[in-house]
């Protein structure tokens, strides 16, 4: 299965579960891998059979600005779902990284795989 990148997408929102956290915006980093076959589109040469990686920025970067959460896990999981019900891939990788979280850490963050199955 084919893989479109989107690496190091910087989003901003409410995120955390301190009160602190609660009345600001911090960013967050994501890396996705999107599994789909790209051979359609290539045959063509039409955007229209693949990922459009613009449009789903965009509305990661809607969803990231509308939705606060708690937790980077439950944004994780949101995410991952949007993107499968919303863009039908069928699997994924996401890595979220909160930077400046944990003072020694450059970044703290998950991990996680999802598929539509």
């Amino acid at each position: 299965m084919d893989q479109v990148l989107i690496e190091g997408l910087s989003l901003e929102t409410v995120i955390g579960v301190y009160d602190w956290e609660r009345t600001v915006r911090q960013r967050l980093e994501l890396d996705l891998e999107l599994h789909t076959d790209i051979r359609p589109a290539a045959r063509g040469d039409d955007l229209s059979l693949t990922l459009d990686y613009a449009a789903i920025c965009q509305r990661l970067a809607d969803y990231a600005n509308d939705n606060p959460h708690g937790l980077v896990e439950t944004f994780a999981e949101r995410v991952a779902a949007l993107l499968i019900d919303e863009f039908g891939i069928r699997r994924l990788r996401l890595t979220v990284r909160k930077p400046g979280a944990v003072a020694a850490a450059q970044a703290v963050g998950v991990r996680i795989e999802r598929s539509a199955d």
